[in-house]
């Protein structure tokens, strides 16, 4: 379906952010049956898990996922370029290190968003994993955290990180407030600033910098990109809407390719099950990503019914992914028009 990129920045013009819970394997085989040039990225896997706890099965992806990033947890410099040898060695095409998620969970560990208060570990991060592996090491931040002035601590993280062999950035345009927001509201509450990120670009012309937040259309997208900056990422939109952005992204961000169709994923995705279900997977491990794929169409409602009843079900396999489908077809407007 996919081979290894050729201009991983190129890709990187659009993106499908990083998500707890969500960008698993099977999330990412669907999106990628909905665009073939859009950069994937893994949830985040910590460094530890793969270091100490020999968690290889985090790893995991198909071919077809290409072009797929591996994004990183940990602040263990030594600890991190070991993980990053791992995935390299995996065949990811991308290891990208998580300075922004504002869990409680990833505090305790010293990642995640934390690390916006330490640039010299970062950069010592960065330098360390571009060191052990031939593949693009990358950086995801926030603009900075709690009583933090992001106008003053951007630039001197963002140059420290550079200065490390960092060449491809992806900021998320808000603060995160470690102290008194939920990872929840963090998403949501904190300001967005995207004037900052492009004053950002104007200050590192030579820095690949994708903007990440509260960006929900590709018409959206495009305005951001003919602004001057390097790339989007689009998170929840991507996982709940996931037609609405990638059915046309070919073509409208990377200017090949054409139209994809949100039937012809569940075409794809049929033998893909099948094989899941072989292997003594279940279903819903698969179609519980699916749900949003006709989101805002007649009969997604029945679509969402029939997956969320019966994909759990013991013996539940593709069948029930095309009774879900005709709910869907049977409403189409080439349907009515017969």
């Amino acid at each position: 379906m996919s081979g290894k990129p050729n201009n991983l920045s190129r890709n990187a013009r659009l993106s499908v952010a990083p998500m707890m819970d969500w960008t698993d394997r099977h999330c990412r085989y669907l999106h990628r049956c909905l665009s073939r040039q859009t950069l994937l990225y893994t949830e985040m896997v910590t460094a530890p898990a793969l270091v100490r706890g020999g968690a290889l099965h985090l790893l995991e992806h198909d071919e077809a996922e290409h072009p797929v990033a591996l994004q990183l947890g940990g602040s263990d410099p030594v600890e991190l370029a070991q993980a990053a040898r791992l995935g390299a060695a995996a065949g990811y095409d991308e290891i990208n290190l998580n300075c922004g998620c504002p869990s409680d969970r990833v505090q305790s560990g010293t990642f995640g968003a934390v690390l916006m208060r330490q640039p010299a570990t970062v950069a010592a991060c960065v330098a360390e994993m571009r060191a052990a592996v031939d593949v693009p090491v990358t950086v995801k931040c926030r603009i900075g955290v709690d009583d933090q002035e992001p106008e003053d601590v951007l630039p001197e993280f963002l140059a420290r990180i550079v200065a490390a062999g960092c060449e491809r950035v992806t900021i998320h345009a808000r603060k995160a407030w470690l102290k008194g927001l939920s990872p929840k509201e963090n998403r949501d509450i904190p300001p967005l600033d995207y004037d900052l990120v492009q004053r950002m670009k104007g200050l590192f012309p030579n820095l690949h910098i994708s903007i990440n937040g509260g960006i929900t259309s590709l018409d959206q997208a495009e305005a951001l990109l003919a602004s001057g900056l390097d790339g989007v990422m689009i998170g929840r939109v991507a996982y709940h809407q996931p037609a609405d952005i990638l059915t046309q992204a070919d073509r409208r961000i990377f200017g090949q390719g054409e139209d994809t169709t949100a039937e012809t994923a569940v075409a794809d995705m049929l033998p893909y099950i099948d094989a899941h279900l072989t292997a003594g997977g279940r279903l819903h491990q698969i179609t519980r990503h699916m749900l949003g794929l006709f989101a805002g169409r007649p009969g997604a409602r029945a679509w969402r019914r029939v997956l969320s009843e019966g994909a759990t079900r013991d013996g539940a396999g593709p069948e029930l992914v095309e009774a879900a489908l005709a709910h869907v077809t049977a409403l189409a407007p080439e349907a009515k028009a017969v």
